[in-house]
């Protein structure tokens, strides 16, 4: 999986950004996670190495603005150059997660029509308040490629009403980091009972630190997270 931050840092939005990892990460390093700044790896995806290849190679997923959100106000004076990005690389995939999905028709480029066939849009909804604000704008918008992550799970939600099957994928996982909030598999299986239903494709991603499972708390490592959830086997 390669990985793409054109900007760094933003701002906490809901309720899933409280333990954001992306401030957690950078306060260990004394720095202000709030304070968002173009990055060095701006234009990496055009990149080439000295014999003249792309460093992302063709056929590659590209997950993008990982540390911040692609439609973050404090970045829209960039957007524009990273949708250029974006548009020369046709031969790869990014994928692109927001909380911010109200803003999206805001922030599309003139040539944009209903999606670009190489962007996967990804909408987070961590409970129901959430999945209710923003999976009917979601569904309503221009895009050819759209996912649903429900991480951090933070409570049973009821998303059938809201998806079909032009959802390419939900995923779902928990809180990880000092300070996680409990996720209960029962609100796991409930998300993988209504994708059943709906026939959309189902990803148990990782447990988080604090799992949840008949009436018992574990305490889960980070690395053995995606580990756990695996073994749950109850992908679809």
């Amino acid at each position: 999986m390669d990985s793409w931050n054109p900007w760094h840092g933003c701002k906490k939005y809901s309720e899933g950004c409280l333990n954001c990892y992306v401030f957690r990460r950078d306060e260990s390093v004394g720095r202000d996670a709030s304070n968002v700044y173009r990055t060095s790896s701006f234009d990496l995806p055009l990149r080439r190495s000295r014999n003249g290849e792309y460093k992302i190679a063709p056929n590659s997923e590209i997950f993008s603005c990982m540390t911040s959100d692609f439609f973050l106000e404090d970045a829209d004076c960039w957007r524009g150059e990273a949708w250029d990005i974006i548009r020369g690389r046709p031969d790869v995939t990014f994928s692109i997660i927001t909380k911010r999905i109200v803003r999206f028709k805001d922030c599309l480029p003139a040539d944009w029509g209903d999606g670009y066939d190489n962007v996967r849009i990804g909408c987070t909804v961590e409970n129901q308040k959430q999945a209710d604000i923003r999976l009917p704008v979601f569904m309503s918008l221009p895009i050819k490629r759209k996912f649903v992550c429900c991480e951090p799970l933070l409570g049973k939600i009821n998303l059938e009403k809201h998806i079909d099957p032009s959802i390419e994928l939900l995923a779902a996982g928990g809180e990880s980091g000092p300070g996680a909030r409990v996720c209960s598999y029962s609100w796991v299986l409930d998300l993988r009972e209504q994708c059943i239903r709906r026939g959309v494709r189902f990803w148990f991603k990782q447990t988080g630190a604090n799992f949840e499972k008949n009436g018992l708390l574990y305490k889960i490592p980070r690395r053995l997270q995606s580990a756990q959830a695996r073994r749950a086997g109850i992908d679809i």
